[in-house]
């Protein structure tokens, strides 16, 4: 993703082979582009025969989807989310209650 988020063009998986250290297989970066679509985390436009990647999520946005996944995989969310909570230090609980306020406006 760092290699999306830097380019300022969409990539190839050529170019995006060739910006990571010790360039991993060319199938390989083209099967983990294409995964990333999948998961709604990069995109695509069709460039000559092949594709150019983009992404759709940026550092952030990739942070709260990877937090809301992980709330996704268990079903007592009615402890995960209170344990989740009470780990949070005092400026991440003020900045969640602020957060939770505005929504109640």
């Amino acid at each position: 993703m760092a290699v999306l988020w830097t380019a300022g063009t969409p990539p190839t998986p050529a170019e995006v082979q060739a910006a990571l250290p010790r360039g991993p297989a060319r199938t390989t970066v083209t099967t983990t582009l294409t995964r990333l679509r999948e998961k709604g985390i990069a995109g695509r436009r069709r460039q000559g025969r092949g594709y150019a990647y983009y992404p759709v999520q940026d550092a952030p946005g990739l942070t709260a989807l990877r937090t809301h996944s992980e709330l996704e995989r268990d079903a007592d969310r009615e402890t995960v989310l209170p344990r989740f909570v009470a780990r949070l230090g005092p400026d991440d609980e003020r900045l969640l209650r602020g957060l939770l306020e505005q929504e109640d406006r």
